[in-house]
């Protein structure tokens, strides 16, 4: 196992294969002992080398040890060495280790979905443009189409994100479908004013046209309304 340390999110395939603890930054009144390396460091190396002993003469029994996982795949992957150390230290130590393994994974999951879902905020408002209203299919299909988004590979690697994983995911924000009328007759769809609120409330400010400052729905690079006269900035 390898410690690794980072300023915000670590990419997706590490953070679904660790153990993640989260730092917060120091609130005002709140004071912290500054590490030094000279002063602090021979108290640590001390014992990184008793952990180190402790391990080596225990590794027959941990690398047969299976220990009883209170999660499931990847997490129970991720988390069986270190319960499996705290088994044999006794004690306290499996109850703490079982409770922490619970709740970190818990926390990483809920963080994890809350980007996700954020990011599909985000995707829906690009893909949604002018339109008052899209069909749930060709929302899909928009939203499909971004090679740098997750959504044509989502769940399924084949067919990717579903109408039904969609409304799930929507769910939270109280966004749902429903039967609205286009020019080609009924369909299933949702209204660009159900995802207003949640826009607002989640989304970072949608840009704005360098011209009129209204915001773009689409942004071609231009950063302009294709309307707008590229001279009236001069």
């Amino acid at each position: 196992m390898a410690a690794l340390a980072g300023i915000g999110a670590m990419p997706d395939t590490i953070e679904d294969r660790a153990v993640v603890i989260r730092m917060r930054r120091r609130a005002p009144g709140e004071s912290v002992a500054p590490y030094r390396t000279r002063r602090d460091g021979p108290a640590l190396d001390n014992l990184r080398k008793r952990l180190n002993q402790w391990v080596v003469a225990h590794h027959d029994h941990l690398g047969t040890a299976t220990p009883d996982m209170p999660v499931e795949d990847r997490a129970a992957d991720t988390w069986e060495p270190l319960l499996a150390i705290a088994d044999l230290a006794g004690g306290d130590w499996p109850e703490i280790g079982r409770e922490a393994c619970v709740t970190l994974t818990e926390t990483r999951d809920a963080n994890a979905q809350t980007t996700l879902q954020t990011r599909l905020l985000t995707d829906c408002r690009t893909a949604f443009g002018d339109a008052e209203a899209l069909p749930t299919s060709v929302l899909l299909d928009r939203l499909k189409d971004d090679p740098e988004a997750p959504w044509a590979t989502y769940s399924n690697p084949l067919q990717g994100l579903t109408a039904m994983k969609l409304g799930f995911l929507l769910r939270d924000f109280d966004i749902r479908s429903d039967t609205i009328r286009f020019d080609t007759g009924q369909a299933k769809g949702y209204q660009r004013a159900a995802f207003a609120d949640a826009w607002a409330r989640y989304c970072a400010p949608a840009p704005t046209c360098l011209i009129c400052r209204q915001p773009l729905a689409i942004d071609d690079g231009t950063r302009t309304h294709p309307t707008c006269d590229p001279e009236a900035r001069r």
